[in-house]
């Protein structure tokens, strides 16, 4: 640190330069309040939006949330509708904002705009659980201005917007769940319908091997064997006969009549027989495609179940849907209403100016320690027989004390003024000048609000 090495060299350097200090400070002193009163006036005023529950509980899936817990979507969409640049740029031609700033862009009035208003969510006193969507209350739209009327005019708009916009949504958004599921409901039974078609086209395509029949082809193919059985027999047994009658080396007039029966009994069996077979043939065939076709109308009874699942529940949510419609035509459901109107403000913002002072102040007072610690290092001067030891290495056998001249009275020293026409100030007694300062000083402390 040079030469300041202890307290109390520090106290010598501060009242050796007490001057320059005072100066300094002073004069920070001075430009920090002229900022601060150049800086414009900053209003802030607040609009309070509280969400009040559903009158009536809604049967739909969001009903299942506690109060609130769709307002926090319902809000982040309106806030970004409320935000875009179209919206913002219609609320500045509305109220006529930064008029007395003709040369800002566009682009840059967008910004101040979007930053001067806050969004502010009060969460619910009932808290959030887990797996929950964020329960919300109240809604506080502020906003920041440098004129009080129009800080209350642009927050009372937003508010506005946000109730307009919220049941609008709410009506909108039950409007078109119900078509929404009215399309879903004709599209679903249009299918049911062409499916059902096709089923019976294939039923009727494919009626002998019905998956319900098979019992009765059954015990049709043990029938026809039956039949089948006992025709050959008798066809046999004619065979038998007729081979007999051949056989005989006269023949009587029955006999040939004989064997005239038996060759037509034998073409009756022959046919009976052929039928026989063919019946078969034609049952095997359809009890062997049975299981194709109970594989097919499986798939097909699937289809058909998920197909009415998914009309039953269609069917359902519509009904639900209408009657949130009916409720938010009614305004019967989660609803936004205005709880507080934002009033215009009597006085700015707080502490900001006076704060802009007292930083200057506080910083100019350091520049100028500063200043006057760098002065002394630049121009050292042994001062004191601590320093000269520390300095020289060697220790003073006298210390002469500074001698200044006699001032007289105090009383009357300083009250005389000192007739310099070229020092109108400087003439003045210090304390004279150091008192006039600090008043100012006060007084422009005082005029910042």
């Amino acid at each position: 640190m040079g030469q300041i090495q202890s307290i109390e060299e520090l106290v010598s350097l501060l009242l050796r330069r007490r001057w320059l200090i005072i100066l300094i400070t002073l004069t920070g002193l001075l430009a920090a309040v002229v900022f601060a009163k150049s800086r414009p006036n900053i209003f802030e005023t607040a609009a309070v939006i509280q969400i009040e529950g559903a009158e009536v509980a809604e049967p739909t899936a969001q009903a299942a949330q506690p109060d609130g817990g769709g307002a926090a979507q319902i809000l982040q969409t309106i806030e970004q509708r409320l935000t875009t640049r179209d919206a913002l740029t219609a609320m500045i031609e509305r109220h006529n904002l930064f008029a007395d700033q003709p040369a800002m862009a566009k682009d840059d009035k967008l910004f101040a705009l979007r930053t001067a208003v806050t969004f502010q969510a009060v969460d619910s006193a009932g808290g959030q659980g887990f797996g929950q969507a964020r329960s919300i209350s109240a809604i506080i739209i502020s906003v920041r201005y440098g004129d009080p009327q129009t800080a209350a005019a642009v927050a009372n708009d937003f508010a506005q917007g946000i109730l307009d916009q919220s049941a609008a949504g709410q009506r909108d958004r039950a409007d078109k769940n119900v078509a929404f599921f009215k399309e879903e409901e004709a599209r679903i039974y249009a299918q049911i319908a062409t499916l059902e078609s096709e089923v019976a086209a294939y039923k009727n395509a494919h009626a002998d091997a019905m998956p319900t029949l098979s019992d009765a082809r059954r015990d049709e193919i043990v029938s026809l064997s039956d039949d089948l059985r006992q025709a050959t027999q008798d066809l046999v047994g004619l065979q038998g006969e007729q081979k007999a009658i051949v056989q005989k080396q006269l023949q009587r007039e029955t006999d040939k009549r004989r064997l005239d029966e038996i060759a037509t009994q034998t073409n009756v069996l022959n046919a009976q027989i052929a039928s026989i077979n063919a019946r078969k043939a034609d049952v095997e065939t359809a009890l062997a495609a049975t299981p194709e076709v109970e594989r097919v109308l499986a798939g097909y009874d699937r289809q058909l179940q998920q197909l009415q699942d998914q009309y039953n529940n269609v069917t359902q949510r519509m009904a639900e849907a209408e009657t949130t419609q009916r409720l938010a035509m009614r305004q019967q459901s989660e609803r936004f209403t205005l709880l507080d109107r934002a009033l215009s403000p009597e006085y700015p913002i707080g502490g900001g100016k006076k704060k802009i002072a007292i930083a200057g102040t506080m910083a100019s007072l350091l520049g100028a320690i500063a200043l006057a610690f760098v002065l002394d290092l630049i121009k050292p001067v042994v001062r004191t027989a601590a320093q000269m030891q520390r300095q020289l290495d060697l220790e003073p056998v006298v210390c002469i004390p500074e001698i200044r001249a006699p001032k007289g009275r105090l009383g009357r020293a300083a009250l005389r003024l000192i007739d310099d026409p070229k020092r109108p100030i400087f003439g003045l007694p210090r304390f004279a000048v150091l008192a006039v300062a600090s008043m100012l000083a006060l007084i422009l402390m005082a005029a910042i609000p």
